[in-house]
């Protein structure tokens, strides 16, 4: 088994997403994104590959240390592509391909009208092993 972590990333400036942006759908699209994300965890927590997930507010900053004194602040939670990291799910399956799988599955959650959103979801292997060096 192998764990990755799967970032839900929502494309910003606006002119660079594929979907329609989640402020521009009715309660009821919103409720239909959300039931199908509740139920893709629910399938991974039959199947035994959910480990853990959670949405994140669309605020926060970059936080860097600036050396003594008050550390630099950014305007964010964006990194430099001002994509939003919306949320992330951790999953523990057999195979990279299982993962694969699953992210595309996971892309595809209804947005407006219904139509899936195709999202961009980075994929991260957890490190299991911190990196050597070979002289």
């Amino acid at each position: 088994m192998a764990k990755y972590l799967m970032l839900k990333h929502y494309r910003m400036p606006e002119q660079y997403m594929d979907y329609t942006p989640m402020d521009q759908w009715s309660p009821e699209e919103v409720d239909a994104h959300v039931a199908y994300m509740n139920a893709f965890a629910d399938k991974l927590k039959d199947s035994g590959e959910f480990v853990d997930s959670q949405a994140l507010s669309p605020e926060g900053t970059f936080v860097q240390s600036g050396g003594p004194g008050k550390p630099p602040v950014t305007d964010g939670p964006f990194p430099e592509t001002k994509d939003l990291i919306a949320g992330w799910m951790v999953i523990d399956v057999d195979s990279y391909d299982r993962a694969l799988e699953l992210a595309g599955e996971l892309s595809a959650a209804p947005g407006k009208g219904g139509q899936p959103i195709n999202e961009w979801l980075e994929l991260r292997p957890f490190l299991d092993h911190a990196p050597s060096v070979d002289e």
